[in-house]
């Protein structure tokens, strides 16, 4: 059983409202579902993004004759 010390609150990262972190709340990070839709739609259009850090090209082998 949690006590009043043992809640954590994040701030939704889409609206910023305080979200208590627990397996109650199904919606976390989120504080709800529009918020969590939302996100999904912001990853789906491609305006997030993982960033990738660009590497030389691998050194092709010579032709085998």
């Amino acid at each position: 059983m949690s006590t009043a010390k043992d809640v954590r609150k994040l701030a939704c990262p889409i609206c910023g409202k305080a979200v208590i972190w627990s397996t109650e709340n199904r919606w976390r990070p989120f504080c709800s579902e529009r918020c969590k839709l939302i996100d999904l739609g912001q990853w789906a259009t491609e305006k997030y993004r993982v960033p990738v850090s660009k590497t030389e090209p691998e050194q092709s082998l010579p032709d085998e004759q």
